[in-house]
Order: C-alpha cells, then structure tokens, then sequence
C-alpha cells in the first residue's frame, strides 16, 4: 500500500512539474514572441454609398466606445461594433465636432458651436443647445454631460442630464481672478470633477487644478462645490489636459510632465505625485488603469521614449522608440500604436509583439474579438486582421 502511495505522489509531483514547466514557458513566449504576419478575417466597406472624396473630406475622427468605434463627422455619427456592423446613425450639422467617451456613455459637441449630443451604445439619448460658444465637452459613466462656454468677458462650466436638459448647476471664472478653465473631466459616477485653469499671477501666466464635489460632501464644503485646488507644480506651465481615470484615480498632464491625484479622502483630493519630462509630450493616452506619453528625445541614438504609469503614479515601463506614430492607445494590457501606414503593438514588459505596414490609411486601431486579432479603420473601410507566426 505504501508502494502505491508513493508512486501516485510521484507522478503527481511529475505531473505537476510538467504543467508548472508548460505554463512557465508559455507565459514567457506570450510575453516576449513576435509576430510577423497577419490575416484578414473579414473586411466592411463604411462609405454607405457616399463618394470616396466626400467621405475623407468629412471624417473628423474615430474615438473607441463599448465593442468598437464611433465615427464622427461634421454631417453625423455612427457606431459601428466589433464585427463592422452601423449599430446606430446619427444627423447633424457641425462646423467642428469633438467627442469625449466615459463608460457607457458619449458625447459629442460642436466646437465654437451650440449643439450637444449624447449617446450610448442603443443611441442617441439627449441633444442639449447652449446660448454660448462650446469650447470642451465632456460625460460621466452615468450620462451627465458638461461643455466649457466662452463668454466675452468670462467662461462657464454648465451640466446637462443624460436627456440634456440642463441641470442648475453652473461654474463661472474669469481669467483675472479664478482663470481660464482649459480642460475638465467628469469622475465616472459623476459626482466628482477635475479642472484646470490657467490665471495672471503677478503679470505671468500659472495653472492651478481644482477638484469640485457635487455630492452631499462637495454641497457642505463650498458654495462651488470647491474640495481641492493644487498650484504647487504647474507655476509656469499649461495643463491643457485632466482626466479622472477612476472615482479615486485622476491626474494631470501638463508641459513639465505628469501629475497624480486621488480623491479617496472625498472632502479632501491629494496629490500622490508628480513625474517631471524632459522634453516635449508627443503623446498623451491612457485608460481606466494606465497613463502613457511618448516624448521627443533631444539627444540619443533614439528619437523618442515611451513611459507608462500605473493609474496611481507608479512608473511601469521606460523605453525607447524609433516609431513616429501618429496615434497612441492602450487596448488592456497592450499598447497600440499607428501611422498612416503602419502599425506597432507592445506589451507592458515593453516587448513589441507585433511591427506592419500596410497599403491603406490607418485611422484607427483597436482589439479584435479573439486572441491577436485587431480591428484597423480607414476612412473608407474596416477590416479585422489576426496576428500570425
């Protein structure tokens, strides 16, 4: 009996041994194997009988929502799914249109214009019209939409509810004493909100970032809503760019680097830390769990270096690049990468998995619906590839 239990412990222990190997060994070719070739599994012409000179005349661009993309141009929108299929079609007319996603939820307005629209994945939910010039929009997960008005002598946050009815909630500052707001950012409950102004100080330009609360804990605070504001940092600088990543992570980007908050502490936001660059931000783009930039090398045998920072503010990946892209976006655990050409795609060890040209214009990229395949988007056509050996 003895016999028989220590050769099934054995074989067990062998076995395991084995599996261990297996997965050791498939995980490291997952992370570190390149590919070098692709396949076509479907392609879907997207013009719905347009002219090929309309159509690259309108497109405004691409922006990634639920299974896939939306596509926005100055005469409307459309969502089109994983597979190439219109889901939904939208009309308008636009002068510049600029589209801002959250969740669920999108928004699209009309830059210098009047018109909101507000979206999710079964279609249009609400139009808004404001009095003044829009300058930024922006949604929450939940639908609530915003938009920066340009006044002559002032500008205003206002919101709207997912209907876009306006909501009584309105934010006013001047450029000689709050400052001028240059971008913001709905929290995904949409509850919370990050701001960044830029404002005379002593005859020079600084930036500050405000955190406004419109719960019950933002309402006891201030009659803004103010429960954060953060100058140390951006003396000097612009912040054209703020976003909530989380309802606890967001962060800042402006000409001197990255910087990180948390709003764990509701009536009170914290800066986690800040990330000085040197040299020029190419690129800015993130997700709910990372933020990359890629940023011009003065010197060195490379042109540019990739950095990427967990949602908190910890350095994850720094590499360098020789790739001029136009375009970058994270897609999960992966960095995608484009031109009008041509495509890179690296993990977050930094290897690059997979380097192609192609014969069309890439407008967009994002993943596929199985394991390393990819959806690429001109302005004409979409079509899945899966990466092969």
């Amino acid at each position: 009996h003895r016999k028989v239990i220590r050769k099934r412990i054995l074989m067990a222990a062998v076995i395991l041994c084995i599996a261990a190997a297996g997965g050791a060994g498939f995980f490291y070719w997952s992370r570190h194997h390149q590919y070098t070739e692709y396949a076509v599994n479907w392609e879907q012409n997207l013009l719905s009988g347009e002219s090929q000179s309309a159509a690259e005349g309108s497109v405004a661009g691409y922006v990634s929502f639920g299974s896939n993309v939306i596509k926005y141009t100055r005469d409307g929108a459309s969502y089109i799914d994983s597979r190439g299929k219109t889901i939904w079609v939208i009309t308008y007319e636009m002068r510049d249109p600029t589209a801002s996603v959250n969740g669920g939820y999108a928004v699209i307005g009309d830059r210098q214009g009047n018109s909101i629209y507000i979206c999710n994945e079964e279609g249009l939910q609400g139009q808004a019209t404001t009095l003044l010039p829009i300058l930024k929009v922006s949604v929450s997960a939940q639908g609530v939409a915003g938009a920066i008005l340009e006044d002559a002598s002032a500008n205003y946050i206002t919101w709207f509810r997912r209907d876009g009815e306006p909501l009584d909630i309105t934010i006013k500052s001047r450029l000689g004493g709050d400052g001028y707001p240059l971008d913001f950012s709905f929290s995904p409950d949409g509850n919370k909100v990050i701001c960044s102004y830029v404002y005379l100080n002593n005859g020079m330009m600084d930036s500050r970032v405000v955190f406004y609360d419109f719960s019950e804990i933002g309402k006891n605070a201030s009659p803004k809503r103010l429960v954060g504001g953060f100058d140390e940092g951006f003396a000097g600088t612009l912040v054209p760019r703020v976003r909530f990543l989380t309802d606890i992570y967001s962060f800042a980007c402006s000409d001197g680097g990255l910087t990180f908050f948390s709003s764990e502490n509701l009536a009170s936001p914290q800066m986690l830390s800040q990330a000085a660059v040197e040299g020029q931000i190419e690129h800015l783009f993130y997700s709910s769990d990372y933020v990359g930039i890629i940023v011009a090398n003065s010197g060195g045998e490379h042109p540019y270096h990739m950095e990427i920072y967990s949602a908190a503010g910890k350095l994850l990946l720094n590499k360098d690049l020789d790739f001029a892209c136009e375009e970058a976006e994270f897609a999960g655990n992966e960095i995608l990468m484009w031109d009008d050409n041509e495509i890179q795609i690296y993990n977050l060890s930094g290897t690059l998995k997979f380097s192609g040209s192609f014969d069309f214009a890439v407008s967009k990229v994002t993943r596929g619906r199985f394991p390393n395949s990819y959806i690429i988007t001109d302005p004409q056509s979409m079509r899945e590839i899966t990466l092969q050996h």
